[in-house]
């Protein structure tokens, strides 16, 4: 009996479940879950052999390139087409079809040219004028097929056959293709001054048709030009967006290191100044709102004002300030709310952030190795990408039927230009012609080029999770060594980080493998779910919808679940060295035998880092507002001319988020880390000279009871927990 009171029992009255022996990592380990790392390795060799396939048979030039109506690429070099970079249509009024929009093709004659028209004229002045005014001909039949020449041939011959367009319209080229230069002068449409033009068929039509037949085009310039000044902005302001997020990456680990000395009253000055400074954005908002209240046109909703790029427009309306000092007093209550409840738990999630802190600062070179997760994924998400563009521009050139006429019942039918002229098709529909649309084709690899975009993107996903699960293992091997030396730092092993690197690896490859295997499965129906829900958005009735709505949310849940279960789970494969299922199971049961403590500190301590990650992103992006728009003195000269200086401050504040996230995160593994290690410890150790506890002495006055403590949590049956707890 005496032996048996020595040894304390887990909380809540668990036996326990763990080797007494255990003194830290299993170092002498075995390879696990060998069949799923043969699995994922042949895998991957089928993803490279799916690459190689999609480079062999796929021609970037087909995205890069626009194609005229034989196929033929615009502006490539070493073909007729070199210097004729722009495509060029014959008639653009029969691009009156929104799917011109998303396809970019219409029933007219495609043609490459050098530069786009810039000029109203019709063939028929041309031809009539051409014993007087060569150059004119000329001109025109740059816009004429290549291999026509002939000014003597009727008109109507002419436009028949479809030789020469039967008008020019002043046009300026976009994606590579020719559309009409709208202007807006004084409120009115007009196209080279013009609000009206000959179609070359002897009738006056206004330029409003031209709108309509290019419907959304002018939409499309304008973002064209908001891109081009966004693209310069970026171009202007770059260096000091590094600037700022080398700012974020110094201020980030000096935040982290001031934790391990300064942790009670820097997370209180966190909360209470992210507090303060939602309290301060309330009274703002407020100040806006009751001033603008009283001015004219302040009144107007957001709706009715529309889309404008420039922000301050939205800044004039009292709507707007409204808005954020409702959000802002939202975010305020939950929490002041959240301070309120958990306040007898920020104590001991401060004592984790603590130890965390410190572990770190005995490791610094875990805070670095975000870095070789960026990159891995990197080159994972531009494999992926340029196989999708690839495997998307693999096949040979397809034309189908294109008609005017709404009423044709051989449109979209698949065609061949060189009969077209003479088949049927081209008799029952007048008009009609067969247009080049895409490249596809009836092989093996078209036949099954949805199935291989879907391999692709699953093939993605699993590698995007299995390097996650990586960095997530090697993390919590290496703050495991931390946390099982008896005596800190001397016991702590020589390059902690390369060796659970190379242990991972070597070891523990199949179990990160099967992992990340069950998360990609749940994110890649997830995909399809939201894909079906896109497509079936018109059609789909009530019932339908609630379908797609329950199984999105499903999905939803099982996806956080298993994003939970998984990082617990590779930490016990860093600690113990076993399979992916014994591991997610050892895991699993030891978060239900602390299922209180763990629910609370983890959301306490997530919602601390939150808090610090805010507090850093917002101080960055506050300097980064002041700066950009010029309201620091001394350094007004520096600042680069910009023509939307929310371009730069939005990059830096969603930057400096992720910078901030990529240090936290790997403080966030580490304080999971050191918390599954302490309830091992405490299943497995009863602090004697035989089982010593590995705690640390902040944390074991915290979670450890003494004996009068324990006698009176055994008379209160399973009510205690660790003292403060």
């Amino acid at each position: 009996m005496a032996r048996k009171s020595a040894t304390p029992p887990s909380y809540y009255g668990e036996p326990r479940k763990f080797d007494p022996s255990f003194r830290g990592p299993v170092l002498k380990r075995g390879c696990t879950d060998v069949l799923c790392c043969v699995i994922f390795v042949v895998v991957i060799l089928s993803y490279i052999a799916l690459g190689t396939m999609a480079w062999l048979h796929g021609d970037m030039r087909k995205v890069i390139y626009p194609t005229d109506s034989y196929g033929q690429f615009c502006g490539q070099k070493g073909t007729p087409n070199a210097d004729k970079a722009k495509l060029f249509y014959f008639n653009i009024l029969h691009c009156a079809n929104p799917a011109v929009l998303v396809n970019l093709q219409c029933p007219t004659v495609q043609l490459c040219v050098s530069k786009c028209p810039d000029r109203f004229a019709t063939y028929l002045d041309t031809q009539y004028h051409y014993s007087r005014n060569r150059s004119s001909w000329d001109y025109y039949t740059h816009f004429c097929k290549p291999d026509f020449h002939n000014p003597k041939k009727s008109v109507a011959q002419v436009l028949r056959e479809e030789d020469c367009p039967s008008m020019l319209v002043p046009s300026r080229p976009f994606l590579q293709r020719c559309f009409p230069d709208f202007i807006t002068r004084n409120g009115t449409l007009t196209v080279a001054n013009r609000t009206d033009f000959k179609d070359g068929l002897g009738r006056n039509r206004s330029v409003l048709d031209l709108k309509n037949a290019a419907n959304g085009i002018s939409s499309l310039l304008e973002a064209k030009e908001v891109g081009m000044k966004i693209v310069e902005d970026y171009v202007s302001s770059w260096p000091w967006i590094v600037i700022s997020l080398v700012v974020t990456m110094v201020i980030s680990c000096l935040f982290i290191l001031l934790l391990r000395f300064t942790a009670g009253i820097l997370l209180w000055c966190v909360i209470f100044g992210v507090i303060a400074a939602v309290g301060y954005g309330i009274w703002h908002c407020y100040w806006e709102f009751d001033r603008l209240r009283g001015e004219p046109d302040s009144d107007v909703s957001i709706s009715a004002m529309g889309f404008h790029t420039d922000i301050r427009v939205y800044l004039q309306l009292s709507q707007t300030w409204l808005i954020f000092m409702v959000s802002l007093v939202l975010v305020e209550l939950v929490l002041v709310s959240i301070l309120v409840f958990l306040r007898k738990r920020l104590h001991i999630a401060m004592a984790l952030l603590q130890e965390g802190s410190r572990a770190i600062g005995y490791i610094m070179s875990s805070l670095f190795y975000p870095i070789i997760t960026f990159l891995m994924l990197a080159i994972c998400i531009a494999y992926w990408a340029v196989t999708a563009v690839f495997l998307a521009s693999s096949g040979e050139a397809v034309y189908k039927v294109m008609s005017a006429q709404p009423n044709c019942k051989y449109a979209n039918i698949t065609c061949e230009p060189q009969t077209f002229s003479k088949s049927r098709v081209a008799a029952e529909c007048p008009g009609s012609r067969c247009v080049f649309v895409f490249y596809g084709g009836e092989g093996l690899l078209h036949r099954h080029i949805v199935l291989l975009h879907l391999w692709n993107l699953l093939v993605f996903l699993w590698l995007a999770n299995f390097i996650a699960a990586l960095g997530q293992c090697t993390l919590a091997g290496t703050f495991a060594s931390y946390y099982w030396a008896l005596k800190k730092p001397d016991d702590i092993p020589a390059c902690p980080l390369a060796a659970s690197f190379s242990r991972a690896i070597r070891y523990h490859t199949g179990s990160l493998a099967l992992g990340a295997l069950f998360l990609s499965v749940v994110q890649f129906f997830r995909i399809i779910l939201e894909y079906l829900d896109h497509k079936l958005k018109g059609p789909q009735n009530a019932v339908t919808r609630f379908l797609l709505c329950c199984l999105k949310c499903c999905f939803w849940c099982l996806e956080h679940f298993i994003r939970f279960m998984n990082r617990n789970a590779y930490i016990m494969i860093a600690v113990y060295g076993k399979s992916f299922c014994s591991s997610a199971r050892d895991a699993f049961f030891l978060l239900m035998r602390n299922v209180v403590r763990v629910t609370v500190l983890d959301k306490v301590t997530d919602f601390l880092l939150f808090l610090g990650k805010l507090l850093i992103s917002g101080s960055v992006g506050v300097l980064a507002f002041f700066f950009f728009t010029r309201r620091i003195p001394f350094i007004q000269e520096e600042v680069p001319t910009l023509n939307y200086y929310w371009v730069p401050l939005l990059t830096v504040i969603f930057g400096s988020y992720l910078v901030a996230h990529g240090f936290f995160n790997v403080y966030a593994m580490c304080v999971d880390t050191l918390f599954l290690c302490l309830l091992v410890d405490l299943e497995t150790n009863d602090g004697s000279v035989a089982r010593p506890y590995y705690v640390s002495s902040a944390l074991r006055k915290i979670f450890i009871r003494k004996p009068q403590e324990r006698r009176r949590g055994r008379r209160g049956g399973r009510k205690g927990m660790a003292k403060g707890v």
